[in-house]
């Protein structure tokens, strides 16, 4: 089988999302062929270059999403009008309060134009684009905010789609690239998902979508710290919640990483019988040692491991062990933080040393102090903690205090480590501990600390909890399942689409038994008597 696994801003690259479980599930699943199609985000991903690749790896297509594509086409009188009408059928639907329908009608008709003429770069940021998205803005029912949009919004929207849509305009599009492959598998929702809409379009090729991250939550995230007027925020929205209803729409099965973001797809407007979870897969071997020795960790440490930024909510962590000391003087708090490499992050650790230092002013708090101060803010692969392992080994308990989670991986770990934790009701947190730990409310540094210290003062019930813990890490989330859960799926939906290369060559489900099966598994079912008759039908 030959797979066309889409990323952006991940795998091949050294650098980005991603990259770790698209590399374990290429090598995992040897026996199929990937072609890999990747968007990259920006030219320092690129010059980071890519992973060592394995064998079945046949084919590599990559194409930035940052840097200008202008193939130089320009429109006549003709192709004007005929983008202008798909364009504002777009626009239209994005603009207005309901789904039209007509997102998916431009879209497609925008991608069918830029396969026959070229051109659309030169087109969506043109003079004709912004009135058309003008009129639009300004029609009858049109949402409430965009119709105070100005020139400055429209120029900005048109800019932000036109890179959204920059897969519209690649060459993947012909049967020596997506149409040569069995199965798309889009590794996120968003513009990595374009080019499986279009193969699907084109070709018929099934969809899978796996998301560990929400697209549409994270474009909600990022665009509150980002400097733009109201109407371009409620524009950009409106155009990812259409993006991923049609994404969600046209995908044969969607793979949500944890229930957390099965919800975010149902309100999307998933259909449920579409969404089947399957958690990422880590590899537990390096934490095999600590989670089988009952003996590591110091019975008066908390660890805290991750990287440090203001969704970690560190301000509150050390408030709340603030509260530990008060009750228990004896307590130290380990800040394990992995090398800082987002801009602005040293700002935060700055801050968060600061307050440390006034929370505790006779016992100011070093680099790696460990022995001397109640709190070490310490750097991952440092002489106290080279390895992760070691990290979550420093202590009794681990401690998770963000307000903004996904798919806790350091919870994760700590799991595989049989460490007792206490974690915030965030994302994915309560599905992952499943009663193996101890969860409080966010930004509470009062609850966080009664936790602590209950898992403190009782070293049965930690070990109790970390037992039960790793157990569970060991079957929901190891790499192992998720080979299996991904092995199955392909040849399920292989087995339902009929594969258009090689029929010659005994390829395996080349035609599907449901074909011959009257029902609805296959979209234009044939009778039994008339499968009977014609071996080919």
């Amino acid at each position: 089988m030959r797979i066309g696994l889409l990323t952006e801003g991940g795998y091949p690259y050294a650098t980005g999302e991603s990259r770790l479980w698209c590399d374990r599930l290429v090598r995992g699943l040897s026996a199929h062929e990937f072609d890999l199609y990747a968007l990259s985000r920006s030219a320092l991903q690129e010059d980071a270059g890519w992973v060592d690749l394995p064998p079945q790896v046949q084919r590599v297509r990559t194409a930035p999403l940052w840097a200008p594509e202008d193939d130089g086409r320009t429109y006549g009188r003709r192709e004007r009008r005929t983008f202008v009408g798909r364009f504002h059928a777009l626009a239209t639907d994005i603009c207005a309060e309901e789904d039209t329908g007509d997102f998916a009608e431009g879209l497609y008709g925008l991608a069918e134009l830029a396969r026959e003429r070229g051109g659309l770069y030169a087109a969506l940021r043109s003079e004709l684009a912004v009135r058309t998205l003008e009129s639009a803005c300004r029609a009858p029912g049109a949402r409430r905010g965009v119709a105070a949009a100005t020139v400055p919004d429209y120029l900005a929207f048109v800019d932000h789609v036109e890179r959204a849509l920059r897969p519209l305009s690649l060459d993947w599009y012909g049967e020596d690239g997506l149409g040569a492959v069995d199965l798309c598998h889009a590794a996120s929702g968003g513009s990595a998902a374009l080019p499986g809409l279009l193969a699907k379009r084109f070709f018929g090729t099934p969809l899978l979508v796996t998301e560990y991250g929400v697209q549409l939550r994270a474009h909600y995230l990022a665009a509150t710290d980002a400097p733009l007027s109201a109407p371009v925020r409620a524009l950009l929205a409106a155009f990812h919640g259409r993006l991923a209803a049609e994404v969600y729409r046209q995908a044969a099965l969607l793979t949500p990483g944890n229930t957390h973001a099965r919800r975010w797809q149902e309100k999307c407007g998933a259909d449920r019988a579409k969404l089947r979870t399957v958690y990422p897969g880590m590899e537990s071997e390096r934490f095999t040692e600590v989670g089988e020795d009952e003996e590591t960790g110091d019975p008066a440490t908390l660890v805290w491991v991750g990287r440090v930024e203001p969704a970690k909510d560190l301000i509150a962590l050390l408030h709340a062990f603030a509260e530990v000391r008060k009750a228990q003087p004896d307590v130290r708090l380990r800040i394990i933080a992995a090398p800082v490499r987002e801009p602005g992050a040293d700002a935060y650790v700055a801050h968060c040393r600061a307050l440390a230092a006034q929370l505790f002013p006779d016992e100011a708090p070093g680099a790696h102090a460990v022995g001397e101060n109640p709190v070490s803010f310490e750097e991952l692969g440092g002489p106290e903690a080279p390895t992760l392992a070691e990290a979550y080994a420093a202590g009794a308990v681990v401690v998770l205090s963000s307000v903004v989670e996904g798919f806790p991986i350091s919870l994760v770990e700590a799991m595989f480590c049989a460490r007792a934790t206490v974690s915030t009701d965030v994302g994915a947190v309560v599905e992952v501990i499943g009663g193996t730990g101890l969860v409080v409310p966010p930004r509470n540094p009062r609850a966080l600390a009664d936790a602590c210290l209950a898992l403190l003062r009782d070293p049965e019930r930690r070990y109790r909890l970390g037992a039960a813990a790793r157990a569970r890490a060991l079957e929901l989330f190891t790499v192992e399942q998720n080979l299996a859960a991904f092995r199955g799926i392909y040849l399920e939906l292989l087995s339902h689409s009929p594969v258009r290369r090689r029929a010659a060559e005994g390829v395996p489900f080349a035609h599907p038994a449901e074909a011959y099966v009257p029902g609805t598994w296959a979209d234009q079912p044939v009778s039994a008597a008339a499968g009977a008759g014609d071996p080919d039908a």
